[in-house]
Parts: C-alpha cells; structure tokens; sequence
C-alpha cells in the first residue's frame, strides 16, 4: 500500500476562520511542473485580504495561502528539460493549494521559472513584481494592460524616455518594482511618494525625486508641477490604491494618460469629467493565468540576468521566526500597517 506523502502548511479550514498549522498532501508534479521544496515564501497584503475582502478566490477549503516562493527544485516532471533535482528556484504562487507557498512542498509549471536564483530576498520578488509587469507590458487583448512594449523589446528601453512617471507607495514592495521598471523603461524623472525615512532606498532603486506621503493633495500637485517642469504626467502607478490615494492619482494623471490601480477603482465620480480620456487599468498581477501567461514567460526569461546585473534589485527582507507558524503575527502586522521598506519571509522548512 502506497503511503501518502504529506508536509506542513498554514491553512485556512473555512471561511472567515483563522490560520492554523496543519498538514497537507506534497503534490505530485504534472509532465510540465517542477515540485520546489520551498526554503522561504514571502507575506503580501493579498495574504491576509484573503480571508475576507478577497476570499471569492478561493474555491474550496481547507486553503493554502501563498503567492510568493523561492527553493530548492525535488522532482521534475517528465518533459521537463532544464532542470534538476537540486537547481534553485524562485517562483509565483497560485490560488490553488498544491500551488501554494505556505507550505514545505509546491508545483509550478516550470516555463515560468527563471534558474538557478534562490535567496530569502528572492522570495520577495514574484508577486510585487508580477503586479507592475502584467500591468504594463502584457500584450494579451484579455488582459489588464496599460500595453507599453516591455524593456526586452526593441524600444523598449527608450520609448518612454524624458517622459515623466509618478508612483504612489513607493516603499511597498509592488512600488518599489515599479520604481525599477520606470526606470527600465526609460521613464525621467521619476517621482515616488513615501515616509521621508526610506529616500535613500527609493534613490538607490531608481526615484529622482521623493515626496513626503504626508503632504496634503495640493502640496503634492504643487511639488510634480516644479519637479517636472510642467510637462504632462501621462504614466501613475498607484501601489495602495485606497480612495485618498486614487483621487490624487486620477487627478494629477494628464488627459490621455494611463493610471494602474493594485485595487478596484474607488476614484470619486466627480473627478471622471467626459472626454478626459484617462485609462484605468487594474493590475492582475500574477503570472499563472492564460492572459498573464505569455509575459510571465518572457519576464522570466530575463529575471535572473536582471538580478546578476543589478537591474533589478529584491526588496529588503525581515525573516520571521518559526517558518510557517510566524506567518500569521507577520500577516497581522501588514494588516495594521505596521511594515515600511520591507518584506516579511517565513522559511516553511524550520516549521517547529
């Protein structure tokens, strides 16, 4: 008789319910997958959105949360080439558990994962960096895109040159990969608000320029109209999404420009006039489904030369105690606002 084989997770029994330790089966890899034994996994605001705000993705409990993984490969499927018992890993998550990286053990096709890049700080990159990426450079007409031609092509790295982005949350682990994709992209000057504390940081990825995220709507607009010389602000990428963020977001935004929303749109009516002809694109930042599928390819083509070349930099990282049993203080504390700069990693593998 053939024993099934089971790891730790975090899971959610029911809806509405609390994270709790259990186990749950190690899944089997498809002929296309690799199965990861995951090292470190990242925590997102999705993760403790899910519980309630975002719970109609989940189809079915108990549910394993995670989106954010990054590891050492243990088996390969059968038409997989490229990969090895051993090779290490960073990869996205899905919302369906054996995809999941709240646990020991996870699958993912292995078309979307780069090679041989695997640190805690690697962890921190697939979600935050998927949520920029779809947004802007999927050419999928199914898609949520604002369609600019993505950095790995031609052009793309001088299209939007001496045009200027603004980036609210810059901080944020999505701000801050959308900092590094303006930059990428060409983008100048780029203009980020956050706490005044994380500049140096938001300097070093790319910003030109950082706002006190304090400044009232008028001081703001006031500070982009000298910051960029008057020239119009047709690219904003706004990485809270909440209404006071939106509205300062829609509004400084230039008739024909392009905003990206992490959130649905709570922009008030009242500053939607007719014929603005402003875009709305909210971000779908993950790399599993058919729409998002191709960019998330061609994005993992050129993830680890990125990351050798310093290109793009991980977000900075606080590894919390206990592996998948510190995931639900570490939750709690993104819930309350109480994480700036950073990303929090749990290790499922030192689990007690």
């Amino acid at each position: 008789m053939t024993i099934a084989r089971t790891q730790k997770a975090l899971l959610l029994p029911a809806q509405g319910a609390q994270w709790q330790l259990g186990e749950s089966p190690i899944p089997t890899p498809g002929p296309k997958d690799v199965l990861v034994k995951l090292t470190a996994t990242a925590l997102n605001p999705v993760d403790w959105k899910i519980r309630t705000t975002f719970s109609f993705l989940i189809s079915s409990y108990p549910f394993v949360g995670g989106a954010d993984g990054a590891g050492v490969v243990e088996e390969v499927g059968s038409e997989v080439s490229g990969f090895a018992k051993g090779d290490r890993v960073v990869f996205q998550g899905w919302v369906e558990n054996p995809k999941a990286t709240f646990q020991q053990y996870s699958i993912v096709p292995a078309e979307i994962v780069p090679d041989n890049i695997t640190l805690d700080e690697a962890a921190s990159i697939p979600l935050g960096l998927a949520t920029v990426v779809t947004a802007l450079y999927n050419h999928d007409p199914n898609s949520n895109t604002v369609n600019f031609v993505a950095p790995w092509e031609e052009g793309g790295t001088t299209i939007c040159s001496g045009k200027p982005a603004f980036i609210l949350g810059g901080a944020s682990s999505v701000g801050q990969y959308a900092i590094q994709m303006a930059k990428l992209s060409g983008f100048s000057p780029i203009i980020t608000t956050a706490s005044l504390h994380n500049e140096p940081l938001l300097r070093s990825l790319g910003a030109s320029h950082v706002l006190d995220r304090s400044l009232a709507p008028p001081e703001t607009k006031r500070e982009l109209a000298k910051l960029t010389e008057g020239k119009p602000i047709e690219f904003v990428y706004d990485a809270i999404s909440l209404e006071d963020t939106e509205a300062l977001a829609y509004d400084v935004l230039a008739p024909g420009g392009v905003l990206v929303l992490v959130l649905p749109d709570v922009i008030p009516a009242e500053l939607k006039k007719k014929g603005d002809n402003k875009t709305v694109v909210q971000a779908y930042g993950n790399v599993h489904p058919p729409q998002n599928r191709q960019v998330g390819v061609e994005l993992y083509a050129h993830l680890t030369e990125w990351l050798k070349t310093g290109k793009l930099v991980p977000n900075r990282i606080e590894v919390l105690p206990n592996g998948l049993a510190g995931i639900p203080e570490g939750l709690e504390r993104l819930e309350n606002n109480n994480v700036s700069g950073t990303k929090l990693i749990a290790r499922p593998q030192e689990t007690p």
